[in-house]
């Protein structure tokens, strides 16, 4: 890690949440008390290499400055800044944000889902001591372990995919500020897909590595995932207790 290099934390939390089929973006939804944001952020805020936690909040968003109050004290939360139309574009707002205020474009940057609350604070040190030696940053990530099937549009089997290799993309993904920044707006200007920050990255030559995470970091996407965030919100407590 270069010397003086700080790590930021970006949090994109403008999006609408529909795959949950409800009125409330999935971020705002309430998770043992209190919104799944919040448990997202107050977990960056607390971990003690982060020196910066940011959220990107979409224009107009009415649920937000009640949430805001439940971050007083986290002193390593420093605001939001304005989202996009898309995740790319968030965090590449996020990018110019911190770039403008104090951020160097050696310093890191995680990237994280508001939607997974569940991160632990031993993935995030795991992935901050193995990336912060590499050039081209990485990302947490769990080997698929289970059977992979390519299927057609009337959802018959085509292929089975060999599994051996493939992993499945997880956050924080880290990388320089500058590097992220530049490949963002390189791939947006291209129109190429970008469906994570390592995409990004890739689709500008780099090659990021792959952090082991826990495979408890789950995505809250569909209904479901909320009582099993639940649940895995209480088991850590009680690992941590």
């Amino acid at each position: 890690m270069n010397p003086g290099a700080r790590i930021w934390a970006l949090v994109p939390a403008a999006g609408a949440g529909t795959r949950m089929g409800g009125a409330i973006p999935k971020q705002y939804l309430s998770l043992l008390g209190q919104a799944v944001l919040l448990h997202t952020l107050q977990r960056l805020c607390t971990h003690p290499r982060i020196d910066g936690v940011f959220a990107g909040i979409a224009p107009g968003d009415a649920r937000w400055p009640a949430l805001a109050p439940g971050l007083e004290g986290f002193d390593r939360f420093q605001g939001v800044f304005e989202g996009g139309a898309e995740r790319a574009d968030t965090v590449l707002n996020g990018l110019v944000h911190i770039t403008a205020r104090e951020a160097a474009d050696t310093d890191w940057v995680l990237v994280h889902d508001a939607a997974r609350p569940c991160v632990r604070h031993a993935d995030i040190s795991a992935l901050i001591d193995d990336v912060t030696g590499s050039k081209d940053g990485g990302l947490l990530a769990v080997p698929l372990s289970d059977t992979v099937k390519r299927v057609n549009q009337d959802h018959a089997v085509v292929e089975t995919v060999p599994r051996k290799g493939l992993w499945r993309a997880l956050t924080p993904q880290m990388f320089h500020v500058g590097q992220l920044k530049a490949a963002l707006a390189q791939g947006l200007k291209r129109g190429v897909e970008i469906t994570d920050e390592a995409s990004a990255v890739e689709h500008a030559g780099g090659q990021p590595r792959v952090v082991l995470g826990h495979a408890d970091n789950i995505k809250i996407t569909l209904p479901g995932d909320l009582e099993l965030a639940e649940l895995y919100l209480k088991r850590q407590q009680q690992e941590d207790a």
